[in-house]
Formats: structure tokens, C-alpha cells, sequence
């Protein structure tokens, strides 16, 4: 089948089409296991018999990572063949052939940006023609190329993962009389950093912080203003600081950060136990309003609107305290929520969210965070473009 393929392809346009098809099947993923399979699929059976890519980690030895033949049941053998060839002993920088008992292999370097990532090895029966040779060369050149874009796509990602868990909170300590859940969802690419998070830490002997922010934007940027507010935060809180003044030392602190400064909004609030529920002081810079939902079923706002971080010098905060009875909850959510949007509704016109609230009356936190992130999710039928995030206090 290769040779009648080549004989039709090597002086027509079907190679330049193959090429195209093969650069589009190439560069249409990003998962670096995903690419060895793509190239066997591409060249078997076009090119040649079977198909066995081997890769390199960090210039160590080349390993088998995908191999594939035209026909299915002859892989197994196939396989233990190729047990033992001395692929190593391959020029790694240049094409070479490598003899097998019933096969010539044709052994292609996948090297890519000067560094080897690994090698290309084509099996047929008969010798390689010139033609074939260059196709297989150019393919490989190809598929290097796909490998290391994944390759670098799949470092940056990873580093991105760390970087947004240092983002977000250790561990979620035990508060007396308290339930709570919380979610996060970024929204982004693998690559970028979402600018939503979220906080709760203990702040003294018998008080508890929690936060939920928004950065404006995302990526680096956005990750050291949020690094910025969560360890200000954490620092001022065990210093003492009330959670007003908390707010402007932080507004102060984003503003000094110049041109890197971001927009922040953030809710922060002190938990305090007491006999008869929870006795909470929060503050709502910019934020979307915090809810109180009764066992009733009856929801109301309960901070009043503030200005937003890294705006204004010269801003004063205050703070609103409310209490929590057992059974009431508390709600925080980020615009992921309530900026999610179907056509030209927001989930929150209307008062959308604190309806969505009405209906979780005797759930618990965790249900809650779960029935309204299964709202905003619920609400429009295309994946949402914005991080979102949510804080449920529960009094027990």
C-alpha cells in the first residue's frame, strides 16, 4: 500500500496535501503523550510498515514510547524485535538505516530549536526510496517541532498549576460552631494564572479570617497582586489589625506597586464565636454583595458597597458586622458568578443569585457552594470565560 501510495503521490499533489494534513494533525495537540501516536498514525501506512517512536529525557537514553504497525497483530512480536536493537547506537544528528532480520528501518532524529528529542524509526520489508526518505526527513522535522511546542506548553502549565496553588490556602482550619465550604474553578488556559482566590486562616486565639478576591486580569501579573493581598492579609490579621484597616493598609500596598499594580475587589471579614452563632465584621472593597440566608428561606444583602482596591490614596474603610444565628449561612462569591451571563442576561439581574440562595435553605455549606456553582454552571449552555469563586459560612 505505501509503494502504490508513493508511486500516485511522489510527483502530483498529494505530498504537498499529505504534508498539510499531517502539520494540521501535528499542531492540533498539545499533549506531549498525544504526539508520538500522531506521527505513528501519520507515516503507517503511507510511509512504511510499522512505526516506532522513541524519546529522550534530559539526553538520557532513547525509550520506546509508541509503536505502531499496519497490521495490529504483529505489534507484540514486533515489539520484542525491537527489544533488541541497539537504538542508542542510532546517530542521533542524521538519518540512518539499522538492518532487521525481515525488515530495513530507516531511523529519523526528531530534533527540534538544536536540542534532540528523540528518533523516528520506519520499517518496511524493502529498501527505503530516496522519495520516501524525504518525506519521512520532513516529517520528522515536523513532528520534533510538535513535540517540543508540547513539551514546552505541557513545563509552562505545570509551572502555572504550582503557581496557582501557592495562590490558595494550605489548609482550611477548624472553626468552633463553624461550617463552610468553598470553591474554586479558574477558568484560563493551562498557561494562564486566574485572578480569582480565596482565603480563611486562623488570625488570633479566639478569631478566624476569611477572604474572596478578584485581580483584575490574569497571568503573572495578576498572580503577584494576589500574592500581594493574601500574605498582607494574613500578616496584618495576626499583627491585630482590624479587618477595615487591614483593607487600607492593603490598598495602599497595591498602590505602591507603580505600573504592576492591578484593580483588586475583596471581601474580608473576622469570625468570632460566640454563644449564641457566629459574630462577623466584614468589609466589601468593590466586591459583589455578601448574602445572609435564614432557615426561612428569606435572603438579604448585608455589606454595604466600598470602594475597590488600588484606586484611590486617600479611601476610608468601614466595617459591617452581622450575626450569624445557628442555621444561617453566609455567601460570597466572585463576578464569575454573578457576571455569568446567557445572551444578554447577567445570572444576577433580578436578583438572580439570592433566589439561587433561597432555594439551599437547611443544606449544608458545602451543598450550598455546590448548588450554586451548579447554578452559574447551569445558567448558559457555553463554558464560562471568568474564574469564578465561592465562600459559604455556616453557623452551626
Amino acid at each position: 500500500m505505501a509503494a502504490e501510495w508513493l508511486e500516485e503521490s511522489s510527483r502530483g499533489p498529494h505530498w504537498l496535501g499529505f504534508l498539510a494534513d499531517a502539520s494540521d494533525l501535528l499542531a492540533g495537540t498539545l499533549d506531549p503523550d498525544m504526539v508520538p501516536a500522531i506521527i505513528a498514525q501519520v507515516v503507517v501506512p503511507r510511509l512504511a510498515n510499522w512505526c516506532a517512536v522513541y524519546t529522550s529525557a534530559n539526553s538520557g537514553p532513547l525509550r520506546l514510547v509508541y509503536l505502531w504497525h499496519a497490521d495490529e497483530a504483529r505489534i507484540d512480536g514486533l515489539r520484542e524485535q525491537l527489544a533488541g536493537m541497539d537504538i542508542d547506537a542510532a546517530d542521533t544528528r542524521v538519518t540512518s538505516t539499522i538492518h532487521l532480520p525481515d525488515s530495513q528501518v530507516l531511523a529519523v532524529p526528531l530534533t527540534a530549536r538544536g536540542r534532540g528529542l528523540g528518533m523516528m524509526c520506519l520499517g518496511r520489508p524493502d529498501r527505503f526510496p530516496d522519495e520516501v526518505i524525504q518525506f519521512a526527513e520532513d516529517i520528522g522535522r515536523r513532528a520534533a517541532l510538535a513535540m517540543d511546542n508540547a513539551r514546552l506548553y505541557a513545563q509552562q502549565a505545570a509551572a502555572n498549576r504550582a503557581l496557582q496553588r501557592s495562590l490558595l490556602p494550605p489548609n482550611e482550619p477548624e472553626v468552633p460552631g463553624l461550617d463552610y465550604g468553598v470553591i474554586y474553578e479558574p477558568a484560563g488556559e493551562a498557561n494562564e494564572v486566574g485572578g480569582d482566590f480565596y482565603d480563611l486562616f486562623k488570625a488570633g486565639d479566639d478569631s478566624w479570617r476569611f477572604a474572596i478576591g478578584d485581580v483584575c486580569g490574569t497571568g503573572p501579573e495578576a498572580a503577584a497582586v494576589t500574592g500581594l493581598a493574601r500574605h498582607t492579609l494574613r500578616l496584618l490579621a495576626r499583627e491585630g489589625y482590624g479587618v477595615a484597616a487591614v483593607l487600607g493598609r492593603l490598598n495602599q500596598a497595591i498602590l505602591e506597586e507603580g505600573e504592576r499594580a492591578r484593580f483588586l475587589t475583596l471581601l474580608h471579614g473576622d469570625i468570632t464565636p460566640v454563644p449564641d452563632g457566629l459574630e462577623v465584621r466584614l468589609v466589601s472593597a468593590g466586591h459583589p454583595e455578601a448574602l445572609r440566608l435564614k432557615p426561612s428561606g428569606k435572603v438579604e444583602a448585608v455589606t454595604t458597597p466600598q470602594s475597590l482596591l488600588g484606586v484611590f490614596h486617600e479611601v476610608m474603610f468601614e466595617a459591617d458586622t452581622i450575626h450569624l444565628d445557628p442555621g444561617d449561612v453566609l455567601l460570597a462569591v466572585t463576578d464569575g458568578v454573578t457576571e455569568r451571563r446567557s445572551g444578554g442576561r447577567l445570572l444576577d439581574d433580578d436578583g438572580g443569585l439570592a433566589k439561587l440562595l433561597a432555594e439551599c435553605a437547611g443544606l449544608s455549606a458545602r451543598a450550598v457552594a455546590e448548588r450554586i456553582r451548579r447554578g452559574a454552571a447551569d445558567f448558559a449552555s457555553e463554558p464560562s470565560a471568568d474564574d469564578l469563586a465561592i465562600v459559604v459560612l455556616r453557623a452551626r
